[in-house]
């Protein structure tokens, strides 16, 4: 399981897809991000979930989010990319 931080904002974003991706890269079978620890966060998180699904699916992996708080998922359907999620 991929643990998302607590915080992932513009300024935390570059550095949490390169550590999640390349842990993705070597997760055995589908992958699951936990987004329960994350507290703080911005558009930027949403970013990164959507890039890590691509990832997965560039690698044939099925990527499930998990725990996502009732406030990022407000900020999905928002964007409009709450279905893009991978069963969260």
């Amino acid at each position: 399981m991929l643990q998302l931080p607590a915080t992932l904002t513009h300024d935390q974003a570059s550095a949490c897809l390169r550590e999640l991706g390349q842990a993705l890269a070597t997760e055995p079978g589908p992958a699951v991000l936990d987004a329960t620890a994350l507290i703080s966060f911005d558009s930027s998180a949403l970013a990164v979930l959507l890039e890590l699904q691509r990832a997965g699916a560039r690698l044939n992996k099925k990527v499930v989010v998990q725990g996502l708080s009732d406030r990022l998922m407000a900020l999905a359907i928002l964007y409009g990319v709450e279905g893009l999620l991978g069963g969260a």
